[in-house]
This record gives structure tokens, sequence and C-alpha cells, in this order.
């Protein structure tokens, strides 16, 4: 967990990074990949031009703010380069039965330090997150993640290695790997790199 140190707290599941001192070039880097960003998602305007190219919806089954209908080829990409025309997921609204496409999302390595994060997007911008403390619930019971009150889950109450090993669970202590939302439709800049509907958002 050291590996966490002097990164933000938005909870006991996610970490982000801090907000840095800009640097010159730090904005003109982040509005290139906003630029891009719109190109590369507005020809998903309609979500089956996106399901067409291969992005597939993670967990349709279960209600969610927002969706991740996500590229499985370029999130391999990502794991050694970053082309930000090249989103690992695509985030949509549900409107009844249709889609509203609203951001992306890129993602970078979990073994990442920040460094290398404000290679690709500068950290002065954007606040990269990953989600933490994860205790996978025991077979047989992950209908229980979407439960109220849960014990397992991004969103369960279980937060330590001991608390999971009593309740028969598995302990990770980081699953998936970094990821940031870019919303490049929005107005303005709090818009188009808004943290609090990232965290809100809870991927």
């Amino acid at each position: 967990m050291h590996s966490m140190e002097g990164h933000m707290d938005m909870g006991p599941h996610m970490k982000m990074t801090a907000l840095r001192q800009a640097k010159p070039g730090d904005a003109e880097r982040a509005q290139q990949v906003v630029e891009a960003a719109r190109k590369a998602s507005a020809k998903y305007m309609d979500y089956h031009a996106a399901l067409n190219d291969g992005f597939k919806i993670f967990h349709p089954e279960i209600p969610q703010k927002m969706y991740h209908f996500t590229n499985y080829g370029y999130a391999f990409e990502a794991a050694f380069g970053f082309n930000p025309e090249h989103p690992t997921s695509l985030l949509y609204e549900k409107h009844g039965e249709d889609y509203k496409l609203i951001g992306v999302m890129y993602t970078a390595p979990k073994r990442f330090d920040e460094e290398e994060l404000d290679q690709r997007i500068p950290l002065s911008v954007a606040q990269w997150h990953e989600h933490v403390n994860f205790c996978t619930a025991p077979a047989g019971r992950k209908n229980e993640y979407m439960a109220p009150h849960p014990q397992f889950g991004l969103r369960g109450s279980i937060t330590t290695q001991q608390a999971c090993d009593t309740a028969g669970g598995t302990f990770h202590p980081v699953i998936f790997n970094w990821m940031v939302h870019v919303y490049p439709f929005e107005k303005d800049q709090p818009g188009i790199w808004s943290v609090d509907r990232q965290h809100g958002d809870a991927d």
C-alpha cells in the first residue's frame, strides 16, 4: 500500500492522484487530449456504432449511473503506449432504451508511478484514479455486490485484508488499472476534467 502515499483519498475504495503545479506546456498537452477524445468519440453518438466497432458494454445487466463501452483491443494497446484517439472505454448515460454519449475513459498500467501518468496527461489538469481495497465475495455470494449495504465489492464495507479474510473473501489491494475520465463535450475545463463526476460514477 506504500504506492498509494501522496494520493488523494476519495473514499475507502478509490484513490486519486493529487493535482500538481502547472508546468509550461501542460495546458496545451491536455487540450490536445481533449480534442483527440472529442474527435475519436463523436462518431459514436449512436451507441450502435460503438457496438459495431467492437466496444462491449461492461455489465449491462446492472443499473449504473454510467455505462462503460470497452474496447479490449484498445485496453491492451494502452498497456504499452498512449493514443488519445483510442480510448479504452466510451462513457454513456442510459435514457430509456437509448444511451447518450458523455465522455471517454483512458487507462494506464497499475504499475505506473505518477511521473509516467503525467507523461500521458498532465497531473496539473487531470486526476487519475484507481480502485483499491477490494474484497471479492466468496463463491455463491456474488449477488451480494448489489445488495443494500453490501460487505463485498467497490461499495462494500470491507476495506482491510483481515476483515476480508474473516468474511471468507479474497482481498485485492488494487484492482484494474489506472483510469481517468474525460468529458470532451463539456463547455469548460472543470466540466471536462470533473473530479466529482469521476468519483461519483465509481466505475
